[in-house]
């Protein structure tokens, strides 16, 4: 996998995909110590099981349709809607229609990369 450690600029279509789950994959676009931006695009079914994590999160969503579940909740996002999750909670994700979303972590995601 291609990483971009504090990089400055960077050209999307200059990193690879990753694919992390059926109908998921990933791009790490940049990071350091202190915050990590990933891309994740996911196919129509598309899950993001359910899991938490000592980082703090906060998701803009690029495009498509998500059923995400944080905590007890769970709402509808689409294309321009942001969610927070705040570190250690249990959160998931189901794509309701193809899209992308674009996940920032405090402090940067050590297992990752």
């Amino acid at each position: 996998m291609t990483t971009q450690l504090a990089a400055l600029f960077v050209a999307d279509d200059s990193l690879p995909w990753e694919q992390v789950a059926e109908g998921v994959k990933r791009k790490i676009m940049t990071y350091d110590a202190n915050l990590m931006m990933v891309k994740v695009a996911f196919e129509t079914g598309g899950i993001g099981a359910a899991h938490s994590h000592r980082h703090t999160q906060m998701s803009y969503v690029a495009s498509g349709a998500f059923s995400i579940m944080i905590g007890d909740e769970t709402r509808v996002v689409r294309g321009g809607d942001v969610y927070y999750i705040p570190p250690n909670v249990w959160h998931g994700a189901v794509c309701e229609e193809a899209g992308v979303l674009v996940d920032m972590f405090t402090p940067m995601r050590e297992d990752f990369v």
